[in-house]
């Protein structure tokens, strides 16, 4: 199966470069996102072979190498990568063909990659699978240390400055909160947010409070399940999504927080991953039925948890679309400011 993998790739790299002439692969993530295009595919095999609907391609590799994948979690990020992962790959090659950036893409997709394989090598090291690991656990290591660097190449590219004068700039920057409505609303969103991932992570953590133990037990007793991947994420939720959240609350409130925008794109990747894996696997039919999500409690559980994701959603799309107030300010924009006090 390996040497399969092997030559196909390299099968896929030499048809690339004659096409090309060799010009894609002056940029190195070209070569990331081929090889990493094709292991989304395997991911999709792997989801749909374990849901019933092909057969006979990767049993034996599921089998003997990695069966975690077999778990409604394992299922899920196979689907997010195999679909949304696959877009991401395929919009970003055409971009590097065409000489156009990629960045804003490539931030939500490290975001969403990171998540993924950070809450799986956790869930299965301290989960019920712990004791099945073998060596193919390693094979996820490049996924580890591939977007650690691809990471560090994307926050270097330049950004796509808008074509805002310094007057314009001073001018939203001296908006307060109560001037700008949709800044508000989204503050409000990140507060109720942010409750809810400390309340969900209190959970976790067997707090015992009547509200957590009523929740644990009778809303989503998914993060009960011993494969560890909902306590997983809840915990990364709590001590590093929450932090954020409090952080873009602070971007929003004051001006010129230049690293709100490329952050959220990260933030914005990562929850909505999670949030999908989170909510497939709860529902899912390979979650063993006393953690699968009460029927009578479905559609809050559902809405609950999309509301969730579309939260950095909506505050990295605002970001994207008007920049001005997250702009470093100018001199020229300090000193319309000063004149207009």
């Amino acid at each position: 199966m390996m040497l399969t993998g092997v030559l196909v790739l390299a099968s896929l790299f030499s048809i690339i470069f004659f096409v090309s002439g060799g010009s894609h692969f002056q940029d190195p993530l070209f070569c990331v996102f081929v090889v990493f295009s094709f292991t989304s595919i395997v991911d999709l095999i792997i989801s749909l072979e374990e849901d019933g609907y092909i057969s006979g391609f990767m049993e034996v590799y599921i089998r003997e190498g990695q069966p975690y994948l077999r778990t409604a979690h394992g299922i899920m990020i196979c689907y997010w990568d195999g679909v949304i992962h696959y877009g991401l790959y395929l919009a970003m090659i055409a971009a590097i063909g065409q000489r156009k950036s990629y960045r804003n893409l490539g931030l939500f997709w490290l975001g969403s990659l990171i998540m993924s394989i950070v809450v799986f090598l956790l869930g299965n090291l301290i989960g019920k699978y712990s004791s099945d690991l073998s060596p193919a656990f390693l094979l996820n290591l490049p996924y580890i240390l591939i977007p650690i660097w691809a990471g560090k190449r994307l926050f270097q590219q330049p950004k796509a400055l808008p074509c805002l004068s310094p007057e314009k700039v001073a001018e939203e920057q001296r908006k307060r909160l109560y001037q700008r409505p949709q800044d508000m609303g989204l503050v409000l969103v990140l507060l109720l947010t942010a409750a809810f991932t400390f309340f969900r992570g209190m959970v976790v953590l067997d707090c015992p409070a009547d509200s957590c133990f009523e929740y644990i037990y009778q809303r989503e007793p998914y993060l009960r399940d011993p494969v560890a991947y909902p306590k997983v994420q809840m915990l990364i939720y709590m001590f590093y999504v929450l932090p954020f959240f409090c952080l873009c609350i602070y971007g929003l409130v004051l001006p010129g927080c230049s690293w709100l925008p490329d952050w959220s794109l990260v933030f914005a990747g990562a929850v909505a991953q999670a949030q999908f894996s989170h909510l497939g696997s709860s529902l899912h039919n390979r979650t063993p039925f006393p953690y699968q999500t009460p029927e009578d409690v479905w559609w809050s559980f559902f809405i609950t948890n999309v509301l969730y994701a579309l939260g950095p959603q909506l505050l990295a799309y605002r970001c994207l679309r008007c920049p001005a107030f997250f702009l470093p300010a100018t001199p020229a924009s300090l000193h319309v400011g000063k004149k207009h006090q």
